[in-house]
């Protein structure tokens, strides 16, 4: 990658990573025993945990960002994992921690999420980091949706196709995001009650995060995308999060592959 990988495998970085909890099932959470009428968990439990796709996200794209181009993994040498903190074996202990995490359908703790956002945000290459870690987890959320439902997003008519795609939205944002998302004429608005990665380095670089996962998904989902703005931020005093993502993209792909 062409962004500038952090250079020494930071003791905070090491020891983080290295005292993390194993990644527990949402039935393992203190949380009220009710479940809401749609079948979902309530607000309070999903606010408390992440799924464990999204810490994954941001060790994968710490690691992505700190490999060398065109290096295959048996030329890597004990000195260029010991400079590049992405290739170390605590990064590699911890991804295939979360991966069977992801496989098992487990969640973990928030602020395990946020402080390695936080452990992100004193890289140099923080925006590179997050945006990379946001793509990754929108692909990654998008191979949940069906085979049969990805193909009928880009064959059908917009008129039925754009509410498949915005309940795939919805529900790719409430688990992996524990965000919300609402359609406001031509327009979606993601929320976010809790961010992980607002306030983690300086100028709003953090939101990047989020924004880089809403762009992402709606390529995936209907071919293409229009402008997404950060018209709300938590690190503003704005109260949550919020992003608008420009749903006429969706017109556009469909009339133009007709």
């Amino acid at each position: 990658m062409s962004a500038a990988p952090l250079r020494t495998a930071s003791g905070a970085w090491v020891k983080l990573l290295s005292a993390l909890p194993v990644p527990v099932r949402l039935a393992d959470c203190p949380a009220p025993r009710a479940v809401a009428a749609d079948g979902h968990f309530p607000l309070s439990i999903m606010l408390a945990t992440v799924d464990a796709l999204l810490p994954l996200s941001l060790l994968e794209a710490v690691r992505d960002v700190d490999t060398p181009e065109g290096v295959l993994e048996a030329e890597f040498v004990d000195e260029l994992r010991n400079k590049r903190f992405g290739l170390s074996d605590t990064v590699y202990t911890q991804i295939k921690r979360y991966t069977e995490a992801v496989r098992r359908n487990q969640r973990t703790a928030q602020e395990e999420a946020i402080a390695l956002a936080k452990l992100i945000g004193r890289r140099p290459d923080a925006e590179a980091v997050l945006r990379a870690a946001g793509r990754f987890l929108a692909r990654e959320a998008y191979m949940t949706v069906s085979p049969v439902t990805r193909g009928m997003l880009h064959v059908l008519p917009a008129l039925v196709a754009r509410p498949m795609a915005l309940r795939q939205v919805r529900r790719i944002a409430r688990r992996y995001l524990n965000g919300n998302v609402r359609r406001v004429g031509t327009s979606l608005l993601l929320e976010i009650p809790r961010s992980i990665t607002v306030g983690v380095a300086a100028g709003g670089v953090g939101c990047a995060f989020y924004e880089a996962t809403m762009r992402e998904l709606l390529r995936l989902l209907v071919g293409t995308t229009g402008s997404v703005e950060h018209t709300r931020c938590e690190g503003r005093g704005e109260g949550s999060c919020e992003w608008r993502a420009d749903w006429r993209g969706t017109d556009r792909s469909h009339s133009q592959a007709a």
